[in-house]
C-alpha cells in the first residue's frame, strides 16, 4: 500500500516536470521568434516631418499615429498611446519643434516634427473711393488714394506703387517677407470736352470798329464748365474785309479738342452818291464844339441852313453844344478825339481807337452814331508820312466799314493864312463861284470864320445857291491821296 502510494507520488512529480518542459520549450521557442520579429515601434507623420504654417493663423496639427512592428508578424492592428512635447506659437514667427513619444516593451519610442512658422499672407489692399468725386478730362483722374495693411508690418500705405495703365489702374506692395498684394481700380473712360460756338462754325459780320466774340462753351463729359481753359488763336480785324480763322482749342497735356470758327467781313454798301439839281454849297466846320459855336448856331437858325460839323473831343466843356447842333437838325460827323497826328497815324488800331472815343461822345449827345467823318489834315495829309501807306489803309477800311469820308472843295484858309472874316468870306465866295456844288472847309473855332458865315449865306442866296447838311447820299470831295 505505501509502495503504490510512493508510485503514484513519483509519477505526479513526472508529469509535473514533463509540464515544465514543455512550457520552458514553448518559451524558448517565442523569445527566438520573438527576438528574430525584431518588434519595434513605428511612428507615422502626416505630411513632411518639416513644415511651414502662416502667422497669425491656429495651428491643427497635420496628425501623426504610432503602431508596433516586426519582420515576421507586421504592424500591429492597435495604435499606441502618443505623447507630445513642445508647441506651436503662430502669433510669433519662429521655428518649434515638436516631439512624439509612446512606450513599448519597456523602451521608450519618439518622433519630431520641425514647425515653421512665417509670414504667408500677403498684405491687403484697399480701394478707396471719394463720395461725389468724379473724374475731369481736363485734370484727368486725380487718385483718391488706398490703405496698405500687413498683419506682420502693419501700416505699408506709404510703401504702395501706383501703375496707371489707362483703363485701369493697379496698387502693389510687398511686406518684409517678400509677399506682394495686388488691387486693382478699374477706370471708366473720361469723355473728352465738346466745345460748342454760339453761331455757329461760320459768322458773318459786316465791317465794323470792333468785333464782339460771339461765345463758346466747353464742358466735359459730367457737365462741367471748362471754358476759363480754353485758348483762342488767330484774331479778326473787323474794319477789312476778308475771312479770319479762330481756333479754339483746350488741352490736358496730353490731349488737344479743337474747333475752329471762320469769321467772314464783308464791306458794307455805301448809298449811291444823289447829285442835287440845283447849286449847292456845304458848309462844313472842323475842330469844335468851341466857344464860337453856339454863335454860329444862332446865324444858322436866323436863316434856317442847315450845317455839317466834324466834331473833337477838344474842349470837352462844350460837348452839350452837339447835342444841341444835332436837335436843329444839323450833321454831327466824326473828325477826331485828339487830332493828334503823330498818334492817331502811327497805326491802324490808334486811328480806330481815337475815331471811337469820337463816336462815342456823339452818341452821348444825340443818341445815335454818325457815318460821316474826315481825316485831321483830309485824306491827302503828308503829315501822315512816317507811317507809309496808312492813309491808302485806312481810307479803304473805313470805307469798307460803310463810312463815307469827305474832304473839301474850298477851303476857307481860316487855319492858315487868313485871320479876318474879310479873307474867310472872300476865299469862300470866289471858291464857291467856281463850281455848281461845293463843300466848305470851315473852323467853328475861330470867331473871325463865324462871323464870315452871315455875309457868305447872304451872297449865297443872292446867287442863287442853296445851303444843305451832307449825309451819305451827297456828292463827295475826296483828294488825291498822297500816302
Amino acid at each position: 500500500m505505501a509502495a503504490e502510494k510512493e508510485k503514484k507520488k513519483r509519477s505526479g512529480r513526472g508529469w509535473k516536470i514533463t509540464l515544465l518542459l514543455f512550457f520552458v520549450i514553448i518559451l524558448g521557442a517565442g523569445a527566438g521568434l520573438f527576438t528574430l520579429d525584431g518588434r519595434h515601434v513605428q511612428f507615422r507623420l502626416v505630411g513632411s516631418s518639416e513644415i511651414t504654417v502662416a502667422y497669425g493663423k491656429p495651428y491643427v496639427d497635420p496628425g501623426r499615429s504610432a503602431v508596433s512592428t516586426g519582420r515576421l508578424f507586421g504592424p500591429g492592428t492597435q495604435e499606441l498611446p502618443i505623447e507630445t512635447q513642445g508647441s506651436v506659437n503662430t502669433d510669433e514667427i519662429g521655428t518649434y519643434i515638436l516631439t512624439y513619444s509612446t512606450e513599448y516593451l519597456y523602451t521608450t519610442y519618439t518622433a519630431r516634427r520641425v514647425v515653421h512658422v512665417a509670414d504667408l499672407t500677403p498684405p491687403t489692399i484697399t480701394v478707396q473711393t471719394v463720395d461725389g468725386y468724379e473724374p475731369s478730362w481736363f485734370t484727368g483722374y486725380e487718385d483718391e488714394g488706398v490703405l496698405a495693411w500687413d498683419d506682420v508690418d502693419g501700416d505699408l500705405t506709404s510703401f504702395v506703387q501706383r501703375v496707371d495703365l489707362g483703363d485701369r489702374i493697379e496698387y502693389r506692395v510687398s511686406d518684409s517677407a517678400g509677399n506682394e498684394g495686388l488691387a486693382v481700380r478699374e477706370l471708366s473712360a473720361i469723355a473728352p470736352p465738346e466745345i460748342k460756338l454760339n453761331g455757329g462754325e461760320e459768322v458773318t459780320i459786316s465791317a465794323r470798329m470792333d468785333f464782339e466774340e460771339p461765345g463758346f462753351t466747353v464742358v466735359d463729359g459730367t457737365g462741367r464748365d471748362l471754358s476759363e481753359f480754353v485758348e483762342v488763336e488767330g484774331s479778326v480785324t473787323p474794319y477789312k474785309p476778308g475771312s479770319y480763322e479762330l481756333v479754339y482749342s483746350i488741352t490736358n497735356g496730353e490731349d488737344t479738342v479743337s474747333v475752329t470758327r471762320t469769321v467772314i467781313v464783308e464791306p458794307v454798301e455805301i448809298p449811291e452818291t444823289v447829285q442835287p439839281d440845283e447849286k449847292t454849297i456845304y458848309l462844313t466846320f472842323d475842330d469844335g464844339p468851341g466857344p464860337y459855336t453856339e454863335r454860329l448856331l444862332d446865324i444858322l437858325a436866323e436863316y434856317d441852313v442847315k450845317a455839317t460839323f466834324f466834331v473833337t473831343s477838344l474842349n470837352p466843356e462844350y460837348e452839350d453844344v452837339i447835342g444841341r447842333a444835332y436837335r436843329e437838325g444839323h450833321t454831327i460827323a466824326v473828325h477826331s478825339a485828339s487830332h493828334n497826328y503823330y498818334y492817331i497815324y502811327a497805326s491802324e488800331q490808334n486811328y480806330m481807337d481815337d475815331f471811337n472815343e469820337t463816336e462815342e461822345m456823339i452818341f452821348r449827345q444825340t443818341g445815335e452814331y454818325s457815318r460821316l467823318f474826315r481825316f485831321p489834315g483830309g485824306s491827302s495829309n503828308t503829315v501822315s508820312n512816317f507811317n507809309p501807306g496808312i492813309m491808302t489803309r485806312l481810307t479803304g477800311n473805313m470805307n469798307a466799314m460803310g463810312y463815307q469820308y469827305y474832304d473839301w472843295h474850298v477851303d476857307s484858309d481860316d487855319a492858315g493864312g487868313t485871320h479876318t472874316t474879310a479873307g474867310v468870306v472872300y476865299n469862300v465866295t470866289t471858291g464857291c463861284a467856281e463850281r455848281r456844288t461845293s463843300i466848305v472847309l470851315q473852323h467853328d473855332v475861330k470867331d473871325y470864320s463865324v462871323e464870315a458865315v452871315e455875309q457868305i449865306l447872304s451872297w449865297g442866296f443872292r446867287n442863287g445857291y442853296t445851303f444843305r447838311a451832307l449825309d451819305l447820299t451827297s456828292p463827295t470831295a475826296h483828294h488825291r491821296i498822297a500816302n
